[in-house]
């Protein structure tokens, strides 16, 4: 695989379902979407328009109707640990610690591995989230921040080319939630990890994302724009409103959100474009190239 080649490559899937009447219906279709290795992606849209489906799709968990999804030149057949994943609830094994949790995912990555070998990676993925002096702790014991920061630790120690991640501080309070975002960009900026993410929260794509994937609504749901985030980085929650850009990107995906994202279901040529290339935004910059 050439370097300059998109890590996942998503062609034309669509999702359709059976009706009980007859006939079927079409949650997405023609859906084509790249991402290049070290991206941070993240896709909104209004509930109904398939974005887990998706994300399940990209984790092995789910398959499409129609359509190919390729990860690092493979297509996808079933799960890996190439591609871990952080849902919205911790999902962690409550008898087990802090250490025994992310040790699972270590051993099944690495079955030859010593137990002292395990245990030093684990150590160096607590560390790298802050939670040292928590490893022998269970989850019944940690807050729900701090289990949020186990599960972002587990999915790391597996070194997995692509991380998904399903509105993983959707359940927080805001403070703990903007404390994790930016742990978040911390680590992703050290690592160099490969993300996508389904969020509904238009703030938190401003800080996080590379490129915001804004669908339209279901059913028959497209992608609609990739808008890229022109702010630069380093970014942080106590900065990010001060960016002159920082309005103008916001503005125009609560824009999409409240008026544009039903487009499609009242005007049939309102998407007139190839959904292959759907249109390149970026608001921040006031340019916009197809």
């Amino acid at each position: 695989m050439n370097e300059l080649d998109p890590i996942i490559k998503i062609q034309g899937i669509a999702q359709r379902y059976p009706k009980r009447e007859g006939g079927t219906t079409t949650v997405f279709e023609n859906l084509h979407l790249n991402i290049q290795k070290g991206e941070f992606v993240c896709l909104i849209g209004h509930s109904g328009c398939g974005k887990t489906t998706i994300l399940n799709v990209l984790a092995g968990l789910d398959s499409t109707s129609e359509g190919y999804v390729f990860v690092d030149g493979r297509e996808i057949n079933g799960t890996s640990l190439d591609r871990a994943v952080i849902f919205q609830s911790h999902a962690l094994m409550p008898w087990l610690s802090v250490k025994d949790n992310i040790g699972f995912a270590v051993k099944s990555r690495w079955p030859d591995w010593t137990k002292v070998q395990i245990e030093a990676h684990c150590l160096k993925y607590i560390q790298l989230v802050n939670l040292s002096g928590a490893e022998n702790k269970r989850p019944a014991e940690l807050s729900g921040g701090m289990k949020q920061r186990v599960g972002i630790a587990r999915a790391l120690s597996i070194a997995p080319k692509i991380l998904l991640m399903d509105e993983p501080f959707s359940a927080l309070d805001a403070l703990t939630r903007g404390v994790l975002q930016e742990e978040v960009l911390r680590i992703c900026a050290e690592t160099k990890q490969t993300v996508f993410m389904i969020t509904h929260d238009v703030d938190e794509a401003c800080l996080l994302a590379d490129k915001v994937v804004l669908m339209t609504s279901g059913p028959q749901a497209r992608i609609a724009e990739i808008v890229e985030n022109t702010m630069p980085k380093p970014r942080t929650r106590a900065t990010l409103h001060h960016d002159p850009q920082f309005y103008k990107i916001r503005n125009h995906l609560v824009d999409f959100l409240v008026n544009r994202s039903k487009m499609h279901l009242t005007d049939p040529n309102a998407l007139d474009f190839d959904p292959k290339y759907p249109p390149v935004v970026q608001p921040g910059l006031d340019n916009i190239a197809a």
